[in-house]
């Protein structure tokens, strides 16, 4: 079965959604799936690789919306499940802390983040997983990635709306400053 708003609650109709994006902040999660080794250093990122509307290609990383009354965390594992599989294995603390917030604007400049959809808050994650991970919805691949890897301007230049810079700070944050 679809979810629509009829059937799950805190989803918007498409038209709902529209107006509310017109008018004000969306709240949404983002999580850079990692792989860690037996001392909790990250060896791995993961880039899920999406197909656009215009039929290029980008590389992005886990992305949602939060839910009228859906905790932070139950939104990051929400989306975890619908992106990455449901035997991913995340592992997510029962009070997550974001490594940093991205303010997505449908202006360009206004920050390094653009979203020609909406004003959108993030709350972005690094999320230690240890299942295997298949990607779903409308994903097409996830790829592992080396931090030196990740840290290639060329890879980031795969990934659009601000997200090389997310994955920067992602890679700062984790100690693989590039």
């Amino acid at each position: 079965m679809t979810e629509t708003a009829d059937t799950q609650p805190g989803w918007l109709a498409p038209e709902e959604l529209e107006s509310v994006r017109g008018r004000m902040p969306v709240l949404y999660v983002q999580a850079v799936p990692v792989r860690v080794d037996e001392a909790g250093q990250v060896t791995h990122i993961g880039l899920l690789l999406r197909a656009t509307p215009d039929g290029s290609f980008q590389r992005s990383v886990v992305s949602g919306r939060v839910l009228y009354h859906e905790r932070v965390r139950d939104a990051l594992l929400r989306h975890l499940e619908k992106d990455l599989g449901p035997v991913a294995l995340p592992r997510i603390p029962g009070s997550p802390q974001p490594f940093t917030v991205a303010e997505y604007f449908p202006t360009p400049g206004v920050t390094p983040f653009h979203d020609a959809r909406q004003h959108a808050v993030a709350l972005a994650y690094i999320v230690p997983v240890s299942g295997d991970c298949q990607p779903r919805q409308d994903a097409l691949d996830l790829v592992w990635f080396t931090p030196e890897e990740a840290a290639s301007p060329q890879l980031r230049e795969e990934m659009t709306g601000g997200q090389g810079v997310l994955l920067r700070q992602a890679l700062a944050y984790v100690g693989h400053a590039p």
